[in-house]
């Protein structure tokens, strides 16, 4: 059975552009869990989230997770599955882990649109806190990490593609 190719991660580190890129290279289909949910729910990540709140949105995303049944995929999840162990569970069985990771002060910089990206961050928090929180549960998933600081798009593909071989 081929494997695939799962992407982690916080918001704004580059797992949707990395994924499609990636996917291009290695002539693989990609799927982008946040389309796929936007396109079933029929509305926005941040619409889910204001609406329903985070308790919903969590329980909205592992259902779909849960449902992904891909082979040979490039996968780009949100930054929040890390929370469900179910979810993380079934990707791993699924594939190769990898987390993107950059130091929240540059994904803070690539990230115009905060308030209606759909980041799911509870109550008062920060986006660095809500980094601190998550980046140990990156780590614990991650079947590698690759730290994105100072490379392209194209270098960070190449180290991806490098760890999905040797976990192949």
């Amino acid at each position: 059975m081929s494997k695939n190719i799962i992407l982690i991660g916080p918001p704004g580190v580059g797992k949707s552009t990395v994924g499609v890129l990636l996917a291009k290279a290695l002539s693989m289909p990609f799927v982008d869990t946040d389309i796929l949910i936007q396109a079933a729910e029929g509305r926005r990540l941040q619409d889910i989230l204001d609406s329903d709140g985070i308790p919903a949105f969590r329980a909205i995303e592992e259902r779909y997770i849960l449902d992904l049944m891909f082979e040979n995929h490039v996968i780009a999840t949100g930054g929040s599955v890390v929370y469900s162990d179910l979810a993380m569970e079934h990707l791993k069985s699924m594939g190769t882990v990898v987390s993107l990771d950059l130091p929240c002060e540059s994904l803070l910089s690539r990230i115009e649109n905060l308030d209606s990206r759909g980041v799911v961050l509870p109550g008062s928090q920060t986006f660095c806190e809500m980094y601190d929180e998550r980046f140990p549960l990156y780590n614990r998933w991650a079947d590698c990490t690759i730290h994105c600081s100072g490379l392209s798009h194209e270098q960070v593909v190449r180290l991806v593609a490098e760890c999905h071989q040797q976990n192949a």
